[in-house]
């Protein structure tokens, strides 16, 4: 579950950058999504270990 986020939210964020902006928001969307799906993984699991 903590790296599920990444793959999802990196190819959501192709697929939107990819509708606004055509080949450069595809990869501005995609590196968007993979900051953030790092983010919400590394925040996950510092969650579930301070519940610990």
């Amino acid at each position: 579950m903590g790296c599920l986020p990444l793959p999802i939210l990196f190819v959501l964020g192709f697929f939107i950058g990819r509708l606004i902006a055509g080949n450069n928001g595809a990869l501005w969307g995609a590196g968007i999504g993979l900051v953030v799906g790092l983010v919400l993984g590394g925040l996950f699991v510092m969650l579930v270990r301070r519940r610990r």
